[in-house]
């Protein structure tokens, strides 16, 4: 019997998508490399024990480590209410938290420099007492938590619609109360979803640019996450020192992608 011939398409298209991967993913990459160990793995080194390299790393995990948490609550909170219940305005709920999709950072930045700022909305109460949020962390925290929004809650809308709620008001109706229910079955029916959301939600947080721009005002080792302290550090013609920094996103990043790849595979055997 002879063996279908296989059709050139396939292999353009297989070829075409090695391609497009190489030129904008691969070949940065190793660009990114090549540059940060231009002066040799000495010169990589201390560029990487630069205190404001160090101190934007830092910002950018602590930053992270607040917006990440808490949106996952809101994706928990807002996923459970959109798929359980029927309440008015349940459409724009969606809507609104599929905004950040559609809006620029950059502008998302400048709304709330609008309403935190010395000039905003609430800036003179703010300055009353003594509250400081554009120019500081909790701007960036702000920036982070609206840009990541999305990411948690839309993993975990279409996962519980499609499994329905036939068993929570069978454990309901044995006398499970809420916690219960939250801990023994809803929980382990989206987990590796959920997983998966925080983990898009967490490479979203460590690697926002315009919105944190925006609030962070630029202060050198105090505000500076760490894409913003590559971008200042190219702006000072330092290669070395900017693609040494921008190597540690892209180890935040692989780590992210690697566990992504996990979860994955995790989730197509079961």
């Amino acid at each position: 019997m002879k063996k279908a011939k296989i059709p050139y398409a396939k292999w353009t298209l297989i070829g075409l998508t090695y391609f497009f991967v190489t030129l904008i993913l691969i070949l940065p990459i190793i660009t990114v490399f090549k540059e940060a160990f231009a002066n040799g793995v000495d010169g990589y080194l201390k560029a990487l024990q630069d205190k404001d390299t160090i101190a934007a790393l830092f910002l950018t995990i602590k930053v992270a480590a607040i917006a990440v948490p808490l949106n996952t609550l809101f994706g928990l909170a807002a996923a459970f209410t959109i798929t359980r219940f029927e309440f008015p305005g349940k459409n724009v709920i969606v809507t609104i938290i599929d905004s950040p999709f559609a809006v620029s950072p950059v502008i998302s930045g400048l709304i709330f420099l609008l309403i935190f700022g010395r000039q905003g909305w609430m800036g003179e109460f703010l300055s009353a007492h003594d509250i400081k949020i554009v120019f500081n962390t909790p701007g960036l925290v702000i920036a982070t938590l609206f840009i990541t929004l999305p990411f948690v809650a839309r993993e975990l809308i279409p996962l519980m619609q499609s499994q329905g709620k036939e068993e929570e008001e069978a454990g309901i109706l044995l006398g499970a109360n809420i916690f219960q229910t939250i801990r023994k079955i809803i929980l382990p029916n989206i987990k590796w979803g959920l997983l998966y959301g925080v983990i898009l939600c967490n490479a979203r947080a460590m690697g926002e640019f315009g919105a944190v721009s925006v609030l962070s005002g630029h202060i050198r080792g105090k505000t500076n996450t760490l894409p913003l302290q590559i971008e200042m550090l190219y702006n000072e013609y330092n290669s070395v020192g900017a693609f040494s920094a921008a190597s540690l996103l892209v180890f935040l990043s692989l780590l992210t992608l690697i566990i992504k790849i996990l979860l994955e595979k995790n989730i197509a055997r079961k």
